[in-house]
């Protein structure tokens, strides 16, 4: 059995372990850590890669690009 757990550093707690002995209880696991990198996962899906590209491509060639009154933010 494999389970993906998907949280921030900050909100590991003694819960979290205690959920995996639960769910893994007398059985050899492994703990894999590595950072979650949000460009591959919203690159993923073949019309949201499609619409990100583009804006990214619209950004560098200065087409459709808006740029609010910056005296509201002041």
């Amino acid at each position: 059995m494999q389970t993906i757990y998907q949280i921030n550093a900050d909100d590991l707690d003694q819960n979290l372990l205690e959920s995996i002995k639960a769910l893994f209880k007398n059985k050899e696991i492994e703990i894999v850590v590595s950072e979650r990198d949000e460009t591959a996962y919203l690159l993923r899906s073949p019309a949201n890669r499609e619409l990100l590209l583009r804006t990214i491509k619209d950004v560098e060639e200065n087409r459709n690009v808006i740029i609010p009154n910056q005296e509201q933010f002041q």
